[in-house]
């Protein structure tokens, strides 16, 4: 992942450059500049970054707002992102305030790049340069994906994956790693633990909706302590 990199007029003929390169549908610079949500989303969010490292977090918060307005894309202000960032189809792509994204990496529609802790430190993934997340994925967690890697459409990631895989599936499967990750131990011979570190994380989100439904309802009048007394001598 690059420390540093090019002024913003650069970055953003890389990111023009980036799109012709993985689009096959993008025909005109003034096509791309002008009707590409994706990479106004990216855009904004370079400002927005740059306010909330000035600690003018209010501010941030409020252009990273009017980003997932404009173009259907919620980027946290605090997410770290690399240099030739492309989103395609970018409506509803979710990516959370510790994020951390390499360079050339591509995501589709749908993708959340989520926290599973509601403590205040790394909660959200590191994406390693050139990777790809495919529509409808979900990465949840402080998991790093390594180089070169490639998550299927609608997979969910919980965990680390090596350089170069190819994850695919509900339970996040790595069905194939490339060359340069021989060093790797081979994940398909944990996918139990991994389908049962998945359904803890499932589980752990409904815990939470039960708690916050149950809140609610306390919280009506007339469905208090009366009511549930009430119904008990049903």
């Amino acid at each position: 992942m690059s420390a540093s990199g090019p002024g913003m007029r650069a970055r953003m003929r890389e990111d023009i450059a980036a799109v012709f390169e993985r689009d096959p549908a993008a025909r005109s610079v003034p096509e791309v500049v002008f009707n590409y949500p994706g990479m106004h989303a990216i855009w904004m969010h370079r400002l927005a970054h740059r306010l909330w490292r000035r600690n003018r977090s209010f501010l941030a918060r409020l252009l990273s707002h009017v980003n997932r307005f404009i173009t259907g894309v919620e980027i946290h202000p605090g997410a770290t992102i690399g240099r030739r960032f492309v989103i395609d189809h970018g409506m509803g792509v979710v990516i959370g305030e510790t994020t951390e994204i390499g360079d050339d990496v591509m995501l589709y529609q749908g993708v959340t790049l989520g926290g599973t802790s509601r403590k205040k430190e790394k909660r959200h993934p590191t994406l390693e340069d050139g990777v790809v997340v495919g529509a409808g994925a979900k990465v949840l967690g402080a998991v790093t994906v390594g180089t070169g890697a490639r998550i299927g459409a609608g997979a969910i990631v919980v965990r680390d994956v090596p350089p170069g895989a190819t994850v695919v599936g509900v339970a996040g499967r790595v069905i194939e790693r490339r060359k340069h990750d021989e060093h790797h131990v081979n994940l398909t011979e944990s996918k139990g633990d991994h389908d049962v570190r998945v359904l803890e994380v499932l589980v752990d989100r409904v815990s939470d909706l039960e708690t916050i439904v149950n809140d609610a309802v306390l919280a009506v009048p007339g469905n208090g302590s009366e009511t549930y007394s009430q119904g008990a001598g049903i």
